[in-house]
């Protein structure tokens, strides 16, 4: 296994980009595909709107996520990965994983 170098510069942008809060939530969430601000916003324990609005910004400058606005009538606004937001799916399987491997195993039960 070729070893990571985890002081450049690309390792430290990925770090920082899953380091903000709900990065991951919105790059996990999008692999299903498009969604409109407030299809993720209804979404259980997610972040509130100002917050939303926040990193979806953030995201679509790093290039992770594309806006789309459908002029309707109603505008819709919607979001979508692009190629580099996709690519998370294998790093988000390869976190599991190891959180998997970090997670004790349930103790039994002992009857009594």
């Amino acid at each position: 296994m070729p070893s990571v170098d985890c002081q450049c510069k690309a390792f430290q942008t990925a770090v920082e980009i899953l380091g903000r809060p709900w990065n991951a939530f919105l790059l996990t969430m999008l692999q299903e595909g498009a969604l409109r601000f407030s299809e993720i916003s209804s979404r259980p324990n997610g972040p509130g709107d100002k917050v939303l609005s926040a990193r979806l910004k953030e995201l679509e400058a790093r290039s992770l996520v594309v806006r789309q606005v459908d002029t309707g009538p109603p505008v819709r606004v919607s979001y979508e990965l692009t190629k580099q937001g996709r690519a998370f799916n294998e790093v988000s399987a390869a976190i599991v994983q190891w959180g998997r491997e970090l997670t004790p195993a349930p103790k039994a039960r002992r009857s009594r």
